[in-house]
């Protein structure tokens, strides 16, 4: 049986995994590994730990990549590491290595997807041969597209959730002016509001319009980056405020999401991926996400029978690098 590794590496650790190819092409995971990536001076010399006890290199492996690439290199956005698709094969010896975008590369798996792996958000028609779309907010807001070719779907990165953020409310405009004069941008992009560090941001302005004096329990948390979390508990607990944040963000979501099913005629399908779709089912399937996708004027007919998925796998980054590495081979 042939051998593939499958990466998903960012900017804090690096998941590795090796599969074996069953007799019809299933993948069987063999082991897998996480390393702290900024313990290490580049990709490959972990690569090379990871398969130190290998009797023979893998014949392919994808790498998923938390940042663009293009002509066979990436650079992570997070750390000083340097990816080359031709040194990769060099220095570890497997014939094929392809680098992917840590977000279009799920366009590869989502096909071989499990039942446990997703969760139905809205109910629709999918066609064939139409594009798909896949977004996801976590610490960003991840963006692909899957075109369809003879060849099978081919993953389309975009850099979309860096668009100019589009206020629909006073509320929204006033939260753009805040985050802007608080974080000193001269614009706001989406990601800045539609992500995990959007929704702390988002509730951060809350608190400093309603509670001035710091008379709120989220005002006391030791670190911001815990602020997305307890939100999203406070307001499974009731409270107030941050029901109000936590709403206000899955309507910006939502409407972005139907912002990019037309921007690609998604017709495929909507998956929804990222750190928060696990945790947010019932918001993803709330009146206030729904109507907010759906809010498109005369264009609404067009999102009206998309259906959207929620993919609920943590570690779906390295599952779809196998699905991709698979293909390599085949």
């Amino acid at each position: 049986m042939s051998a593939i590794l499958a990466g998903d590496i960012g900017g804090t650790k690096t998941l590795l995994a090796l599969y074996r190819l069953g007799p019809a092409g299933e993948l069987e995971l063999q082991r897998s590994e996480r390393y702290i990536s900024a313990d290490w001076s580049g990709l490959e010399p972990m690569v090379r730990t990871f398969l130190g006890g290998e009797a023979a290199p893998p014949a392919a492996a994808c790498l998923a990549v938390a940042g663009p690439v293009a002509g066979g290199r990436a650079q992570l956005t997070n750390l000083s590491w340097q990816l080359d698709e031709a040194r990769l094969q060099i220095e570890t010896a497997i014939p094929r290595v392809e680098l992917v975008n840590d977000f279009a590369v799920l366009i590869h798996g989502l096909a071989h997807l499990a039942p446990h792996q997703q969760a139905p958000i809205r109910a629709g028609t999918a066609q064939d041969q139409a594009p798909l779309l896949v977004l996801g907010a976590g610490t960003g807001l991840g963006v692909a597209y899957g075109v369809p070719s003879p060849a099978g779907l081919v993953a389309m990165a975009s850099e979309a959730a860096h668009g100019e953020f589009a206020p629909r409310s006073q509320a929204e405009w006033e939260l753009k002016q805040w985050l802007g004069r608080e974080l000193g941008l001269e614009r706001v992009s989406i990601e800045r509001v539609v992500s995990g560090t959007g929704l702390g941001d988002l509730a951060r302005w809350l608190l400093h319009c309603r509670h001035p004096d710091g008379d709120h329990p989220l005002c006391h948390l030791p670190q911001p980056s815990e602020l997305p979390a307890a939100v999203a508990a406070a307001a499974s607990q009731g409270d107030h405020l941050a029901i109000e944040a936590l709403g206000l963000w899955i309507s910006c979501y939502g409407s972005v999401c139907g912002d990019l099913a037309l921007a690609g005629l998604s017709h495929g399908g909507i998956w929804l991926a990222g750190g928060t779709a696990a945790k947010l089912l019932d918001q993803l399937r709330s009146a206030g996400f729904l109507a907010a996708f759906l809010a498109k004027g005369r264009l609404a007919p067009v999102l009206a029978q998309m259906p959207i998925t929620a993919v609920i796998d943590p570690e779906i980054g390295q599952f779809s690098a196998a699905c991709r590495a698979r293909m390599l081979v085949a």
